[in-house]
């Protein structure tokens, strides 16, 4: 183990077999057993003195341990409570770290951080890391910035652009919440065990979100439910007067959802608050 609590792939196996842990695909268990990658991924979130992070799934602790070397607090959820034994030996010492068996799937995050500003840091399972991170920017605003390892089709649905085959409504989300790019791809050889897919780490930078800005995501929700229908069609459920409103919004209402950026969403928010 590396003096900040960083752990190789050797010591990773170590403590599974001592512990008689088998990583599970029901919780998309792949450790990242890299110490570089581990502290360029931690190196990301900027953290500082004072930094307060939350990080969704500990895993082994190699990243908290890494955080906690840095920051002033880690509130560290993991839902698999097997590793319990596992992490009192990795992290059970480090007095900045508040680890908690619940999960963070399940948990409004804003409800359970304390005051001030936080930075939310994880190595995502592949099967809830959209959920998470999209609930993050919609429903937790005192996380400023969010530092994730995801699969790489996930990093690029989030910030792709209008008019590409990836844009979606978790682009959208992510367009009208914040500023993100992909700070490196990982290779899918440094974790244990080795999954199938490559992954990249995203790092989206809270931004004011427009006014209607919930209005907009349940609009985009609508339109892309039906992404090769018109907007006057994909709409016309869940806004009433659909043409007219799109209209009013500068919307062609033949346009489909993928060729909108975020904000005409939400022009198209306006224009039917105005209406009222």
């Amino acid at each position: 183990m590396g003096e900040d609590g960083s752990q190789a792939r050797s010591e990773i196996r170590r403590l599974l077999d001592e512990h008689g842990h088998r990583p599970t695909k029901a919780y998309g268990q792949n450790f990242l057993a890299d110490p570089n990658i581990v502290r360029r991924l931690v190196g990301a979130a900027e953290l500082a003195q004072e930094s307060q992070v939350v990080e969704i799934g500990a895993g082994t602790g190699a990243m908290t341990a890494v955080m906690a070397s840095q920051a002033r607090t880690v509130v560290a959820f993991e839902v698999d409570e097997s590793l319990a034994p596992l992490l009192a030996e990795t992290i059970g010492d480090l007095q900045n770290v508040d680890l908690r068996f619940e999960d963070a799937a399940k948990i409004q995050l804003e409800t359970v951080l304390g005051e001030g500003e936080w930075t939310l840091v994880a190595n995502l399972p592949y099967n809830v890391g959209t959920g998470i991170v999209l609930d993050t920017l919609q429903d937790a605003p005192s996380v400023k910035r969010i530092v994730a390892m995801v699969q790489r089709e996930v990093a690029d649905r989030l910030l792709a652009d209008a008019g590409s085959k990836t844009y979606g409504l978790p682009s959208v989300t992510v367009g009208l919440h914040a500023v993100g790019r992909i700070a490196f791809s990982v290779p899918r050889q440094v974790f244990e065990p080795v999954p199938r897919v490559d992954s990249a780490v995203i790092v989206l930078d809270r931004v004011p979100a427009p006014l209607l800005s919930t209005r907009a995501v349940e609009l985009a929700t609508a339109g892309f439910a039906q992404r090769r229908k018109m907007l006057r069609r994909s709409l016309s459920s869940v806004l009433p007067d659909t043409e007219r409103v799109l209209s009013e919004a500068g919307i062609d209402p033949t346009s489909r959802p993928e060729q909108l950026e975020p904000m005409d969403f939400v022009q198209i928010a306006e224009a039917e608050e105005n209406r009222r």
